[in-house]
């Protein structure tokens, strides 16, 4: 098994700011320059989210 090197992990609660938007038209935060997808969120908001699926190259989260 592999040593994982994500700064996120599924079901966390981070804090973001969403820097701006997905070409799905999601907002886009970083978290140690991981990049995390936020349904509902646009460029400019300070947010509170929760982990809901890590893949190897990004995370997707929701507002909470």
């Amino acid at each position: 098994m592999m040593a994982t090197t994500k700064p996120v992990e599924e079901g966390k609660e981070y804090e973001v700011d969403i820097k701006e938007l997905s070409r799905r038209g999601d907002g886009l935060a970083k978290i140690e320059g991981f990049v995390v997808f936020v349904p509902n969120a646009k460029p400019g908001d300070h947010v509170t989210i929760r982990v809901t699926q890590v893949r190897d190259r990004f995370a997707v989260a929701e507002k909470i």
